[in-house]
């Protein structure tokens, strides 16, 4: 939404207080309070904290090269350690209400893409190597130059890519819509539901989730989100204890037998930080390190941008404030995500939860770290808020971002084209890495044909090659022949 609109819609900022803590998170400067901070946190905690359960599911899952399983409720401690840590570092370093933890997407290509081809160790170690390159990029400037880059309209494309994104995840995790089995012989790729239709419980929590969120947020309630996941959840145990219903998810919404469980801190350290070179070829390594160094640079990259450019934090050029700390830190999650075989931690879009409701600054992210730190010993309580509850804040989320499209003039196809492959690849893809490289590449490519290569940043010309290699890498592969 327009800077206008964002104030027209926001209460009133709290005159300054001369609370210290007030000053150093610009609160107040930022137009906020700490009510909304507080439920900020709290909202993207609640749509986040599925990772407790969903990273130990996958990494708990696969085998090593030598058959070694991680243990379940270590890698969840480890998860929830590593998200409580460096999200509360993000808030007091980078004043951003931007929450960290276990990356989907990376955690599945470490479970079933490197591990087979190493130790738990070694691959672990790999997250670590990538961490401290990315880094090294943070460190020379050249991450936030490339950031500094991008045109303004694609940051905008960028944002509202993740919208919908974010949205479609929203969808798919409440199981509204479900990919169709490759067994029914048909060429639609997703549905309605888990059969066509309908049916269910839980998707009736979720319907009503997104009713009740859209109704409150029309109405402009405070505390719309975390009022609708609040009380989705409490409908939801209702429903469950009435019914026994089994299909719910990750998540079953009923009061736990032990509300306290003992953390274990047994994974921590365990990682080979240059073993991968002794188990597999040196280009197999190079390209995996290369595959995770692409992904979360970009990955970050959207996110941060997305969710600064949702709470009116970009300043008239674009930038993000305390862009170099905030990417530092990112680097750093992904170290701290290896070396505790958590898998590379990284800036969730889930935060976009708490700026819709209200968060403006990195106190939010004391709130979000100090739930996953309780959470490492209720666990139990602080999990049984379903999918289908939670769901419903991402959909809302999707449609406050969705309104920054208005923004980018359509009528100019240089960038009009670029901005809608950003948008559409996003979702279509499932990966916010994915739609940048697809506009990257047509950007650089429309500027050429029309014979203004010169207007195209240096930075672009490189990352685009860089995405031509990303897009490319099976090819490499095989070229090399890379087992």
């Amino acid at each position: 939404m327009s800077e206008t609109q964002k104030v027209t819609d926001r209460p009133s900022a709290a005159p300054p207080t001369g609370n210290s803590v007030d000053r150093f998170f610009k609160i107040s400067a930022r137009g906020s309070t700490f009510g909304r901070e507080i439920r900020g946190g709290f909202a993207t905690f609640f749509t986040m904290a599925y990772i407790l359960v969903l990273n130990p599911i996958i990494l708990g899952s696969a085998k090593d090269k030598f058959g070694h399983q991680l243990d379940a409720v270590q890698l969840t401690t480890a998860t929830a350690l590593v998200a409580a840590v460096m999200t509360i570092i993000m808030g007091i370093g980078g004043n951003l209400p931007l929450a960290l933890a276990a990356g989907l997407g990376l955690n599945a290509v470490v479970a079933f893409q490197i591990a087979p081809l190493m130790s738990w160790d070694d691959a672990m170690g790999l997250i670590v190597l990538e961490g401290l390159l990315i880094c090294v990029l943070v460190v020379t400037g050249l991450r936030e130059a490339v950031m500094h880059a991008i045109p303004q309209p694609l940051k905008q494309a960028i944002s509202v890519g993740i919208g919908l994104f974010i949205a479609f995840i929203g969808f798919v995790d409440a199981g509204f819509v479900t990919r169709i089995p490759d067994v029914a012989n048909t060429t639609v790729p997703v549905q309605l539901g888990g059969t066509g239709a309908l049916a269910g419980w839980p998707i009736l929590v979720f319907c009503l989730g997104v009713l009740l969120t859209i109704g409150l947020l029309a109405r402009k309630v405070k505390g719309a989100i975390l009022i609708s996941i609040v009380t989705m959840t409490i409908v939801a145990i209702i429903i469950n204890s009435a019914a026994d219903i089994k299909s719910w998810g990750l998540t079953t919404p009923k009061v736990p037998d032990d509300v306290v469980a003992s953390p274990d801190f047994g994974l921590l350290g365990h990682f080979s930080l240059f073993g991968s070179f002794g188990e597999t070829s040196a280009i197999t390594v190079v390209l995996l390190v290369f595959t995770l160094i692409l992904s979360d640079f970009f990955d970050t990259m959207g996110t941060v941008v997305g969710i600064s450019a949702e709470a009116g934090l970009l300043d008239e050029e674009g930038r993000v404030p305390n862009l170099g700390r905030v990417l530092l830190i990112d680097g750093a999650a992904a170290v701290a995500g290896g070396a505790a075989s958590a898998s590379s931690s990284t800036s969730y879009i889930e935060s976009a939860a708490g700026v819709g409701e209200g968060a403006r600054t990195g106190f939010a992210n004391l709130v979000t770290g100090g739930l996953f730190a309780l959470a490492l010993f209720l666990t139990p309580l602080l999990t049984i808020v379903p999918l289908q509850a939670a769901a419903p804040a991402l959909v809302a989320v999707g449609f406050l971002m969705m309104t920054q499209v208005k923004h980018i003039d359509w009528d100019k196809y240089e960038i009009a084209i670029p901005a809608f492959l950003t948008i559409a690849v996003m979702p279509f893809t499932y990966s916010i890495t994915n739609g940048i490289g697809a506009g990257f590449l047509a950007y650089v490519l429309i500027k050429t044909v029309l014979g203004k290569a010169k207007d195209v940043h240096w930075l672009l010309w490189g990352a685009s090659a860089l995405f031509l290699v990303y897009f490319a890498i099976d090819p490499i592969e095989q070229l090399f022949n890379v087992k």
